[in-house]
Order: structure tokens, then sequence, then C-alpha cells
């Protein structure tokens, strides 16, 4: 269908499967045919310059490690490597459509024009349109191959645990969780960990990983509640341990246990009401192969990531559609006859624009990152930092003393930087790069504008740079159905993007979690020295008094 203006060009958009031999041949076919002025195509220069064969450009360091880039770079590795999966069972390679189009138009001296959007900018947008508990989705299904409401509980029973375990270290005593019981849950941690792990590794070649992953589970769990807590099997192994260990290992196998429950029932009850998975995507699943080339099925395989994530699918989806549409529109008021080769999913929303380009929204909108409504996270890391910094600063004003302050000082210090180097080092940092994410990630543990990990991500891009081009590579990996897995793993390090998403995840997990336990159960330590959590909490309005005093005097 051709879209012309009185006194313009003209504009034929073809819409493609990025994955169908057959929209190869019609692209082929009409660019001959139409011989028009210029072929645009639905790629930006980095897509182009890498579908060509060359080098992608290596990213900054502070593009790579601002906000939320690494999670962009995992949200663009899983749609490209669906985008590849598709590829694999039609046997085309991805973007050979677009790769036609090009490579047509230029055997017949046509120019093309690239009139998509920065795929990063794109994925910067996309990341930030999608809900709080869309997120959880994806992570869930990146981690543990559950993209559905059961990995959103995973997820949630995780964090959720995070908030519960300290919570019960600090004040489990005063409501009856004494060290009596946390011994039992211990041992029932113990045996859950040792069925689990059996489980996991024995059903390797018989299971899918979801179904492994529920196997080892659901039975580690029923051992340890079984074995561990009703009949205490594990109990010679927990009397060896010290009172200490039992405790954080007690309260965090606790809250989190509460946590995956809450968020289970939760699960459970958001599929029982219709708001799980639906059941036309399992249809979707099932349709013939050949089908998918067809424009209808594309366009309804994107109505079903909206329904996934409405704010993802307007980035994705509804802002590009404006967008090209405002480069072709750009084209035809210049009198160029034009055949633009885009996605199936965008032809229709595309079209739609060109008939009536008074309904573009301006273009200034469609770039740069979307903000709107109050920025919580923000609002509640001021608060956390604030909290903080208010405790230290409380009870240095009260008569707590320095050396206390020191010694408390100094376990913040060690502990964070303990963890956050010690899980970038296992994760493959360098010395260099693991020390310096520990240095400063009592710093960052106290402003949650900075995370540990952007410095030790920043120290590793001094000895490996990165390129969108590892995401290829990664695909191929993934797609080895033959490599055993822990050779699988070994390769996927071997790949200098996923060894630093690794690193400066493991960065950052290491001082959330060296934090928590620091609340939960070093900070207690201290309490008890103190006159226990009631006694902290008269130092700190002796602190309050002390600050006001102060301020009166200097006033």
């Amino acid at each position: 269908m051709s879209q012309e203006a009185a006194g313009e060009g003209r504009v034929r958009v073809v819409g493609t499967a990025h994955v169908s031999e057959d929209s190869v041949r019609e692209v082929e076919a009409v660019v001959a045919e139409e011989r028009p002025d210029v072929v645009a195509v639905e790629l930006d220069e980095g897509r182009y310059r890498q579908m060509k064969g060359g080098t992608p450009d290596d990213l900054e360091p502070g593009d790579l490690l601002r906000g939320n880039t690494v999670f962009q770079f995992i949200a663009y590795w899983m749609l490209s490597y669906v985008q590849a999966q598709l590829g694999e069972k039609f046997d085309v390679q991805p973007g050979a459509d677009m790769l036609a189009a090009v490579e047509t138009a230029e055997e017949f001296g046509i120019d093309v024009a690239l009139v998509d959007r920065d795929i990063n900018e794109t994925m910067r947008r996309f990341w930030s349109r999608m809900s709080f508990v869309e997120k959880l989705q994806m992570v869930g299904g990146l981690a543990f191959g559950l993209g559905d409401s059961r990995g959103v509980g995973v997820v949630l029973g995780l964090l959720v645990g995070l908030l519960v375990g300290p919570v019960v270290g600090l004040f489990g005593g005063s409501v009856g969780v004494g060290l009596p019981l946390l011994a039992r849950v211990t041992g029932g941690a113990l045996v859950f960990a040792a069925v689990a792990a059996v489980l996991w590794v024995g059903s390797a070649s018989l299971l899918d990983t979801e179904d492994r992953l529920f196997l080892a589970l659901g039975v580690g769990v029923a051992a340890g509640m079984v074995g561990g807590v009703g009949l205490g099997v594990a109990a010679p192994v927990v009397d060896r341990l010290s009172p200490f260990a039992v405790r954080v290992v007690g309260s965090l196998s606790l809250g989190i246990g509460v946590g995956l429950l809450l968020a289970g029932l939760a699960a459970t009850l958001a599929t029982a009401f219709g708001m799980g998975p639906d059941e036309d995507v399992e249809e979707m699943d099932e349709m013939d192969i050949s089908a998918m080339t067809d424009t209808d099925v594309v366009s309804a395989m994107m109505e079903e990531f909206r329904e996934f994530s409405p704010g993802g699918a307007q980035a994705l989806i509804d802002e590009r559609d404006a967008y090209i549409a405002h480069r072709l529109v750009g084209l035809r008021q210049s009198g160029l006859h034009v055949v633009a080769v885009v996605g199936a999913g965008h032809r229709e929303g595309i079209e739609r624009y060109l008939a009536n380009p008074q309904e573009l929204p301006p273009m200034e909108s469609l770039t740069g990152t979307p903000s709107g409504g109050l920025p919580w996270a923000k609002i509640v890391g001021t608060g956390i930092s604030v909290a903080v910094v208010a405790f230290f600063g409380l009870l240095a004003l009260s008569t707590a003393g320095n050396d206390t302050l020191l010694r408390l000082f100094g376990a913040w210090f060690l502990v964070n930087g303990a963890f956050a180097a010690g899980l970038a080092k296992a994760a493959g940092a360098r010395w260099p790069s693991a020390l310096v994410g520990g240095a400063v990630a009592w710093m960052t543990s106290i402003n949650p504008f900075l995370a540990p990990g952007w410095f030790t991500g920043y120290m590793e891009l001094q000895y490996r740079p990165v390129n969108v081009g590892d995401i290829n590579r990664l695909n191929e990996l993934l797609a080895d159905e033959e490599t055993p897995l822990g050779e699988l793993v070994g390769d996927m390090f071997d790949v200098p993007l996923f060894r630093l998403i690794m690193v400066v995840a493991a960065t950052n997990i290491g001082s959330i979690v060296a934090s928590a336990l620091f609340i939960g159960y070093v900070l207690p330590l201290f309490a008890l020295d103190l006159g226990g959590p009631s006694g902290i909490i008269d130092l700190m309005f002796e602190g309050a008094r002390n600050g006001w005093d102060i301020l009166v005097g200097l006033v």
C-alpha cells in the first residue's frame, strides 16, 4: 500500500517478518519493481554497520554504567535471543529482510535511509516504561526460567526475605523466635540445600530447566520442613555451628521462607483471578511455524507482548511507529518516492500516521528518557540515606563514645567491603577492580544513587572493552544444545559483556547482602553492649537532644 500526498512524493510500506525467507523475496521483488528514489529500512546506524559486517562501536564506560544500562543490556539481550531462536526455526538469519533491502538498493544504485531510532535509546525508554512488576517478571524469567506469575513470586519472595530476615534477627527474641527455633530452621535449611542440590544435579539429563527447578525446590522444601525442622536430623551439624552462625542462617532462611510463601499465595490468587499467564500464549506456541510469516500472526504476537508489558510495548512498538513515520513523512515532503521496509508489527501504525500526519506526536517526545509521576526510587533512596546518616550522626552526638562509633563504622566498612569484593572476584573480576568495589561499598550503601558495581565495572572496562556484538556471541552460545552446562557457562564468562554484567551485578548484590546482614546481625551485637534495641533508641533520642542544644547554643 502506497501513501502519498498532493504535490509530494509517495511512500510504499512493506511489512516483513524479520526471520522469514518469504519476506526476503518480497523485499527484493518490490524494490526491483518500484525502483524508488530511496529505500528506507528499520535500522539505526549501529545495527546497520553491524549488519554490514563492521565492528560495533566500543561503549564508553559512562554510557555503559550509567543508571539502569546493565538491565537495558539484559533486556536487549533477551529480545535479541528470542529473535535469534525464531531465525533458527525458520533457518533464516534474523534481519535478512533488512539486509536484502539494503543490498537490492545498492544493486540498483538507490539511496538507503536509516529511519529507526537508536537501539540504545529505545532500550532506555523500554526499561523506564516497564512497571515494577513487569521488571520482576523479566528478572524471574531470566534468572529462573519463569516468565509468568511464578517468576514474579520467586523474585518477590527473595526480596521480602531479605527484609524479613534482618527483622527476625533483630526483634525475633522478643516474640519467641529464639535460638532453639532458629537452630531447627537452620537444620531445615541445611537439609533443603543438600536435597535440592542432589536433585538438581541428578535430574540434569531427565528434565528441562523449569521442571528441574520445581522438583529441586519442592522436594527440597518438603525434606527441610520434615527432616530438618520437624525431626531435627541435621542437629549434629547445627550443634557444631556458633550461635552467631545459627542466628544468621536461621533468621535469613525463615525470612526467605515467609517471603516465598506469601509471594506464592499472591501468585496463586493472581492466576485464579485471571491475572496470570494467558492461555492464548500457549496456543501461540503451538502454531504451525509456517504461519509465523503471515502479517496478521506477527501483529498478534506484538499484541501478546503488549499484554505482558503495555509500557514496554509503547517504547518498542508505538513510539518507534511514530519515529519512523516522522522520518518517512520528511522524505515524502522532499518529493521522494520511498519504499520503506519495516517489521510487520509496525506496518499498520506507520501507515496510519502517513495517512494522518497531523496525529504524529512531537518528535522531541520520542527521544530522550521519558519521565512522569513521582520518582519513588529517588524518594525511597533519599529516605534510606537520610536514615543511615541520621543513625550514625545521632549516635555520635550521644554518650555512646568514640570507641563504639569507630568499631561500628569499622564493622560497616569491613562487612560491606568483604562481601562486595568477594562476590566481584567470584564473578571473575580482576583484583584491582574487586578491591575498588569493596573499598567504596560502605559509601555506596549509604548513598543509593551510587552503586559499587559501577566502580568495579569501570575498572574492568580498562582491561576488557565490550560492544553490542557480544550479544550475538551470547546468542550463539545459548543456542548450543550439545556443550555441557559447565563448559557452556565458562564460555559465556569468556564473553566480555557477560562477564562485565556478572561482575557489576555480583558487586552490587554483595553490598546489598552485606548491608542486610549488618543491620540484622552485626548491629544487634553492638546493641547488646548498649542496652539492646531500646538502649540504641534511647541513645538516638539523647543525641537528638544534644544536637538541639548545640543548635540553640549557636543561635
